[in-house]
């Protein structure tokens, strides 16, 4: 596992609030979030720093991720209202983090291209 924070997180070498986890994918809330609800979906095994780090191998995973924010959403009531999940992918896109994530926003209605 690579030592970026979520690595250290996926460690448990750093608390955080976890609200999802299986065998591939950890889901924990943000610690700064920008919506009422605001979850990171994150890969457990594989470490990608970006998203244009990817590669055809990583499809299933990606999937998965994609998979099990959805299913959490379901879960949690959010899916009638609606959410949206959003993949940040280097500096100017607001990456801060290496480690491939996505951010599942919900709770209340977002803006065309922010939150509420």
């Amino acid at each position: 596992m690579s030592d970026t924070l979520f690595g250290r997180i996926i460690r448990r070498e750093i608390p955080a609030a976890i609200v999802y986890e299986d065998e591939d994918i950890l889901g924990f809330r943000d610690i700064a979030p920008q919506a009422p609800v605001h979850v990171l979906f994150i890969p457990k095994q594989r470490v990608i720093p970006t998203l244009d780090d990817a590669t055809a191998a990583d499809a299933e995973l990606l999937g998965r991720l994609l998979l099990a924010a959805a299913a959490w959403a379901r879960s949690q009531g959010l899916a009638q209202d609606g959410y949206r999940v959003v993949m940040n992918c280097r500096e100017h896109a607001g990456q801060t983090v290496f480690h491939l994530h996505l951010h599942l926003l919900a709770g209340a209605p977002l803006g065309r291209f922010g939150t509420p």
